[in-house]
Order: structure tokens, then sequence, then C-alpha cells
């Protein structure tokens, strides 16, 4: 650990759990960087990772942005192109597109949705969009009937999470910058969305470890 490093931790007590508000109190007052930090959320689950059913996903629009909006990708039927217009997709592709977008290869946008009738149009194109973690899944919610409000959301700065193979859910939810408040908002709300995602068969604590730093701060243990 180097000096600076070494600093930021004696300026608190590494091992007392702190209330949210506290923890992001200090975060705000330990950030020493030229830029503006983005503050995340790391959770250790009380989950079996292998076991199917114990997987925790879902989806949340936070209720304070921090430029999480995405450029979004629209496979729709020509019917359906005027709404994703109108929600303020960057990029629609109807039928009619399906064969140059796929000549063409590129995938210049941060997530695709789809409505369910072109999924099958959309088979030839998984080569292209499966690697990148694009191709559009009802798992995740990019395959919807509501095209117009999933666009919407994604545009506003709608997030997905899932936990990972040890057991950890790791997100953004905000900028150095941004009130304590709104931050205390945010996490928050990450929080209830994890804790509504738990698993029937998760016994035992679920929210074994919860910790919130800043990109270049210390790890500040959270009281779950």
């Amino acid at each position: 650990m180097n000096k600076k490093i070494s600093k930021l931790y004696s300026a608190f007590d590494r091992e007392k759990l702190y209330s949210p508000t506290e923890a992001l109190e200090l975060i705000k007052k330990l950030a020493k960087a030229k830029f503006d930090e983005t503050i995340e959320l790391h959770v250790n689950l009380g989950i079996d990772p292998k076991k199917g059913e114990q997987q925790v996903r879902g989806n949340i629009v936070l209720p304070f942005n921090f430029g999480t909006a995405k450029k979004v990708a629209a496979f729709v039927t020509s019917d359906k192109a005027k709404d994703a217009k109108e929600a303020g997709a960057d990029l629609i592709i109807t039928e009619a597109d399906l064969d140059e977008f796929k000549k063409a290869g590129k995938t210049d946008f941060d997530v695709a949705v789809a409505i369910p009738e072109m999924m099958k149009s959309m088979a030839p194109l998984a080569r292209i969009l499966g690697p990148k973690g694009l191709m559009p899944s009802p798992k995740n919610e990019t395959v919807t009937m509501n095209i117009k409000k999933t666009i919407e959301e994604l545009k506003k700065g709608k997030i997905s999470f899932k936990n990972d193979d040890t057991s950890n859910i790791h997100l953004a939810f905000g900028k150095v910058s941004m009130k304590v408040e709104d931050l205390l908002t945010n996490y928050q709300a990450f929080v209830d969305a994890i804790t509504k995602a738990k698993p029937e068969t998760s016994k035992g604590t679920y929210l074994k470890n919860v910790t919130v730093c800043s990109t270049m701060g210390p790890a500040i243990k959270v009281q779950a």
C-alpha cells in the first residue's frame, strides 16, 4: 500500500460499519482525484452462485441519473419504427435493414433492444452481437413488447445488475460531485432492488458485506 492510499485509510476506522450517510460523506471528503470520481457499491451475497436458482439479477432506473444513458439500437418492425424514434433510439433497424447491418458488422452502440417478432430474423446476427453481449434477451428485458418504454428507461440510465461467480454484485450509483442526499437515494434504491431480488432458496444472511468506494478512494464498510 503506497503512502497516499495509506493516508486515506488512516482517516477512518477500517473495521467500523458506517451508516450509508456517514460512508458517503467520508467518500466525498476523501476524494482527491482531479476528475469527478464514480462512486461504487460492492455487495457480497449469501448465495451459492453455482446454483441456477440462486442467481441474482435485476434492472433499475436510478432516481438521480449520473450520465449513464446508453446509446440504444432498436430492432423493430417497420410499424414500430416511429415509436422507437420518438423514444430516443439512436439507431433503428427494421427487417429491410438486417442484411445491410450484417454486412457492415458495426456495433457502435451500448445496448440493443428488440420486439419479439424480430428475434427469429435476428438469429444470423448472433455471431456479431453475441460476443459483445449485445444480443437482445428476455432475461435482461431487452426483448419487449413495449419498445417505447424500454428505450425511454435506457435513455434515463436504466442499469442491469447480476451477481458474479464469487457471489458479489458491483454497481456504480453516482459521482463525487453529487449531493449526499441524492447519492443516498440512489444507494438505497440499489440496495432495495438487490434485496427484492433475493432468491427464495437463499438461506441465512443475504447481504453479508456491503462496501462503498470512489474510483480512486478507499473501501468503506456500510451497515447493511
